[in-house]
């Protein structure tokens, strides 16, 4: 069965690193076939749109989709894609490597994270000259599915510790409810789990991040704890990321288009990498996506390495030592 992947790089790194793994993800010999779309600034100036609705369609009608990076106009990018897939959670693992350098090589967490509503759900307002809206959306059903998904997630991959991330203590009602889900789905299945107030949570990561394995959150919550986390294992250039709906996905690198690098060739693409593995998971490729993973770990051990990493590989100096341990 031949599997269509929609590839959308986007703006800045995005059209470097997007490309290296697509050379990684062809070179597995999968039979994939893959379909170019526009999105991101220099599309919106081109056409002043965006993400043209082909881009969108073929991102709804693909098996999946493999996304670099919006600038300026990330949120009217990448927000559109994600409902583009039925994304309602966003899976983002951020676990320390052997050969970087990083602040806590113990980390190895996976944060699930609630991908419709919450403060993105966009809903801002002026009602006055003075006076600016943001309206937080939580809804019992989607609390409910990221509790299951979250639960289940840390079963199948061997996760022993699972925390819900929550303000309940002052968003009694929006965080109440979601806690309540939570609780409610755990009690059902006989799940064991924490809980732990969202700020005091990002304070015990950073301490003692071997504590924690997945960890279930709000929408927003979810964004601002695994960027923290980024900085325990080495940067925003090693964390990868799945949107995840019932039947499609996106997957994309956390990090964004980076201008300040663009066009330079030292973007590091492990994040983009590891991203294209986790649609491999999603395709059912088990095997070629571990043997992706472990070519990524080797040349993160053994080098070359980009400069974020305080290398002074190149992309592609990168992508050809992937291409070589694979």
């Amino acid at each position: 069965m031949t599997h269509r992947i929609a590839v959308i790089p986007g703006d800045g790194i995005g059209g470097e690193v997007v490309p290296a793994a697509v050379e990684v993800l062809e070179a597995l010999e999968l039979g994939l076939e893959f379909v170019e779309g526009e999105a991101g600034d220099y599309v919106q100036q081109e056409r002043g749109d965006a993400l043209p609705q082909e881009t969108y369609d073929l991102a709804a009608e693909a098996d999946a989709t493999l996304f670099g990076a919006a600038g300026e106009t990330a949120a009217d990018v990448i927000l559109p894609l994600r409902e583009a897939v039925g994304s309602f959670a966003n899976v983002r693992p951020a676990r320390a490597y052997p050969g970087v350098d990083a602040v806590k090589p113990e980390t190895d967490i996976v944060f699930v994270r609630e991908n419709t509503e919450g403060v993105y759900a966009g809903i801002e307002d002026d009602l006055t000259d003075d006076v600016t809206t943001l309206t937080r959306v939580i809804t019992g059903s989607a609390s409910r599915r990221i509790a299951e998904y979250g639960f289940e997630y840390a079963e199948e991959n061997g996760f022993s510790d699972v925390t819900v991330a929550h303000k309940a203590n002052v968003m009694r009602k929006t965080d109440g409810r979601f806690l309540s889900a939570c609780e409610a789905v755990a009690s059902e299945e006989e799940y064991e789990y924490d809980e732990a107030l969202m700020d005091a949570l990002a304070m015990h990561l950073i301490l003692h991040p071997e504590e924690y394995g997945v960890v279930i959150c709000p929408n927003l919550a979810g964004d601002m704890l695994s960027d923290l986390a980024a900085g325990l294992v080495g940067g925003l250039g090693l964390l990868p990321s799945a949107n995840v709906g019932p039947d499609n996905a996106l997957f994309e690198p956390v990090h964004g288009s980076a201008p300040d690098i663009a066009g330079e060739g030292v973007a590091n693409p492990t994040a983009t990498l590891l991203s294209a593995a986790m649609l491999l998971d999603h395709l059912e490729f088990e095997d070629e996506a571990a043997r992706v993973r472990d070519a990524v770990t080797t040349v993160l051990a053994d080098g070359p390495q980009t400069p974020d990493l305080g290398g002074n590989g190149t992309t592609g100096d990168v992508t050809e030592a992937v291409l070589d341990a694979l």
